[in-house]
């Protein structure tokens, strides 16, 4: 059975933005969760992912970026989105009781992740749920500049099949930032961690990541 859910706003400069907040009994840890580019916190995808972390012992808050929230579909900018990680990290410390908290995200939520760790967020470490380290197609326009400083330790689960990230600079981009960062990859799966041929609805292939990423925890 899943904990109940708190939801509840976070202001951030001059607006506010939804969050939603699992604490299963004596948590080991906190894992926060921001959204891809595409959808909002209540994606079937993110729910099933923060119910079986929950079900497997660890707290979690999902968050929208402002621009969901005001029904936008462009993103926020870096500084918009870092700003919110900031906030909602702040929120999520308050509930955390000292113990371990880690910064999440689907595609562009973990970007926007790591870019507020590299600039000073405090986090215990990153898991990315399918790196955009390029735009599809466009393999020379890297978004990995900023990773190579970051210290805390990283899990990058990412599908085979994703358009997002080829396996050969992906590979590379791992081998560079050293063993602090640890590589997964989900065999023929797409940016989304579908795969072709297999029917399997969004909720159920966000909780299928979750043991993965508990297990890292744990290490």
């Amino acid at each position: 059975m899943n904990p109940p859910t708190e939801r509840f706003t976070v202001p951030v400069d001059e607006t506010s933005i939804s969050a939603a907040y699992a604490r299963p009994d004596s948590p080991a840890a906190t894992v926060v969760i921001a959204h891809g580019a595409g959808a909002g916190m209540d994606h079937p995808f993110l729910v099933g992912f923060s119910d079986a972390l929950n079900g497997l012992g660890y707290a979690t808050l999902r968050f929208n970026f402002a621009y969901v929230e005001q029904g936008r579909r462009f993103p926020d900018r870096p500084p918009k989105a870092v700003a919110a990680w900031r906030e909602v990290m702040r929120q999520a410390r308050e509930r955390a009781d000292g113990k371990p908290l880690w910064a999440c995200g689907k595609s562009f939520g973990g970007r926007m992740a790591s870019m507020a760790v590299a600039e000073g967020m405090e986090s215990a470490g990153l898991i990315f749920l399918g790196y955009p380290l390029h735009p599809p197609g466009k393999p020379e326009n890297l978004r990995d500049e900023h990773l190579y400083g970051i210290p805390v330790p990283m899990l990058f689960l990412q599908g085979s099949n994703d358009a997002f990230a080829r396996q050969d600079l992906l590979d590379s981009v791992v081998s560079r930032i050293g063993e602090q960062a640890t590589l997964h990859y989900l065999p023929d799966a797409d940016h989304s961690f579908a795969v072709k041929g297999t029917k399997r609805t969004p909720y159920d292939v966000g909780a299928s990541l979750a043991p993965e990423v508990a297990g890292f925890l744990a290490r």
